[in-house]
């Protein structure tokens, strides 16, 4: 009975993730452009060391960054691990200034082994995300932009191991809906004009990873890591629409399109290095390099049906994307009292964005930290961290962001799998 309400709880969070997955987006206006704001597969205690999880291999931890790991987890082992985050942002434009606050339901995973040899993975992350809010007069009246959206990665992994090496693999089905909106509001009248454009993606993705960890004396382990993920072609469809929106009126299509071979997703590949100490304590680390190849995605502009020659919506040249990120965690005691089995975690990283807004590149940089708090019964862990990140563009200064994330994941670890003995 336990185990079912346990399988029922799962399927539940599943659902909710889905539900949740435009609610946690909060308002800055660089997620107009592109395919919006990407994620990078960060689990809360991830986010709490850099964002790094190339090289990390743990049977304690999901690691949905590099599909490897999952090899890593003992026969008699469930992990299921979800995670939800607040952020606050502050702009500043000149001298204008903003603030927002978004949140919710980030990601579910689950991990689980399949044979002594070989593990495996399900779940759900967001794989970018779009929502913005902003207006400014024209003449004779006001233009209000509206965004909102995102995609979501709902994957698959399985991964084997053999002799120090893991091979695993991620297949994923990537699926949302992003709508960008702009509101043509007259001084002269009280009707309003909305030109909308919707992309709409149902498409698969693919990511292999490979890691090699070595135990070089009886307290020293290191670990290296690679990831790997094709160029491919989106599928969906995208479409501009205008209405006016009056009570007896209807949208007016006047482009459509399928994304095949004309919207790309980037070969991107991921490489890190891993270091861990553990003599009673334990001190570990990892630095991350993670590139992606977006120069090369095609994103096509959206001509009119009815007028073949003018362009309902821009196409984008993007920049190749790349992340660097470091982290490390200490454990005082591993067998000690409550507060010396704390984890604490310290990290940082650099990014360079794959947007390129006319011709100005788009960075950010930020520091995070947190703790991995034991439950007292057994293994599971509750993650709670901090980040704060700065984005901004140059070489014109454009919006500069600054974003405080809380972010709290709990990591339940079972042992599903064990039959206790009647005496």
């Amino acid at each position: 009975m336990k185990t079912k309400l346990k399988i029922a709880c799962v399927l539940a969070g599943i659902m909710l993730s889905g539900a949740a997955a435009e609610a946690q987006n909060v308002t800055t206006p660089y997620s107009m452009y592109g395919y919006g704001i990407l994620g990078d597969r960060a689990t809360s205690m991830q986010r709490q060391m850099g964002g790094v999880g190339v090289a990390m291999s743990s049977g304690r931890q999901i690691n949905v960054m590099n599909p490897a790991s999952y090899a890593a987890i003992d026969s008699l082992t469930f992990l299921f691990d979800i995670g939800a985050d607040v952020t606050m942002l502050w702009q500043k434009e000149g001298d204008k200034k903003d603030h927002s606050t978004g949140g919710g339901l980030d990601y579910i995973t689950m991990q689980f082994p399949i044979c002594k040899f070989m593990g495996g993975s399900i779940g759900m992350l967001p794989y970018s995300s779009v929502g913005y809010a902003f207006g400014n007069e024209i003449k004779h009246g006001a233009m209000e932009n509206q965004g909102s959206g995102g995609i979501n990665m709902a994957y698959l992994g399985l991964a084997g191991k053999y002799a120090g090496f893991s091979l695993g693999v991620n297949v994923s089905y990537n699926f949302g809906t992003i709508t960008n909106d702009v509101y043509s509001i007259p001084s002269s009248t009280a009707s309003q004009t909305l030109f909308e454009h919707v992309m709409q993606i149902r498409d698969w993705d693919i990511n292999v990873g490979l890691q090699y960890n070595k135990r070089i004396s009886k307290f020293h382990k290191v670990g290296v890591g690679l990831t790997w993920s094709p160029k491919k072609s989106l599928h969906g469809s995208s479409w501009a629409a205008i209405q006016e929106l009056t009570a007896d009126s209807k949208a007016d299509t006047l482009g459509y399109m399928k994304l095949k071979d004309k919207y790309y997703t980037p070969m991107s590949w991921g490489a890190g290095v891993s270091y861990t100490y553990e003599r009673g304590y334990r001190l570990s680390g990892e630095v991350d390099f993670i590139w992606q190849q977006w120069s090369k995605a095609t994103y096509s502009p959206l001509y009119s049906d009815k007028h073949p020659d003018e362009i309902l919506f821009k196409g984008m040249d993007f920049n190749d994307r790349y992340r660097i990120g470091a982290g490390v965690e200490y454990v005082p005691r591993l067998r000690g009292s409550y507060l010396q089995r704390i984890a604490y975690r310290l990290g940082g990283y650099y990014t360079r964005d794959y947007l390129n807004i006319n011709g100005n590149q788009i960075k950010e940089y930020g520091v995070t930290a947190g703790f991995g708090f034991p439950t007292i019964e057994g293994k599971t862990i509750i993650n709670l961290g901090v980040e704060w990140k700065r984005r901004l563009a140059s070489p014109q200064k454009l919006i500069s962001e600054n974003y405080l994330n809380v972010t709290l994941g709990v990591n339940f670890n079972e042992l599903w799998f064990w039959q206790r003995k009647i005496r």
